[in-house]
């Protein structure tokens, strides 16, 4: 975490806004798992009066790679600040846009210290993943299409550990042959 050197008035006006705060509305929900949270323009929308009326605000700016910087700023100029990157499960435009928005609506509850998902208890998180089935023949003609060393890491880092150890020897050889190159 980053700040000013100091926030006591960014923490008085901090306690000023969680006593304001009323529970933000459960408006979405996630189709995955069925359970209900608080979509990004409903947090917007709930908490930019109290908090301007607090002299505060909220800056998100996308920086680096898939990271997010969220700044909590106070009107005297002093703040806090803390990024964190989260690898989209796409990497199109629109794997990147969601994983923005859910950036951005994970990273105003948790600075804010918002009530916007449902306790599970951590049962989401903690749950085991479903095993998926690795196409092995998929990922060798991935591999057999990448032209750099930096196209064969991409696919490297998103496969599974168990389809890495199969295809340990494929990709020393691509990159024996794209070195030699």
């Amino acid at each position: 975490m980053e700040k000013s050197e100091t926030i006591n008035k960014l923490t008085a006006a901090l306690v000023k806004f969680q006593g304001m705060m009323l529970k933000v509305g459960k408006d979405s929900i996630n189709p995955h798992f069925k359970n209900r949270y608080a979509s990004l323009s409903t947090i917007i929308e709930a908490t930019q009066k109290p908090l301007a009326d607090c002299g505060l605000a909220i800056i998100q700016l996308p920086e680096g790679e898939n990271c997010l910087r969220t700044m909590l700023v106070h009107e005297s100029g002093e703040f806090i600040s803390e990024s964190y990157r989260m690898t989209p499960s796409k990497n199109d435009p629109q794997g990147l846009g969601s994983a923005i928005t859910y950036q951005r609506r994970y990273a105003l509850g948790a600075i804010l210290n918002l009530n916007i998902d449902e306790d599970d208890d951590g049962n989401q998180a903690s749950a085991k993943a479903p095993a998926r089935k690795t196409d092995i023949a998929a990922i060798v003609k991935e591999l057999q299409a990448c032209k750099t060393t930096d196209e064969m890491s991409k696919l490297w880092v998103k496969l599974p550990p168990a389809a890495r150890e199969q295809l340990r020897e494929k990709f020393s050889a691509k990159r024996a042959e794209l070195e030699g190159a």
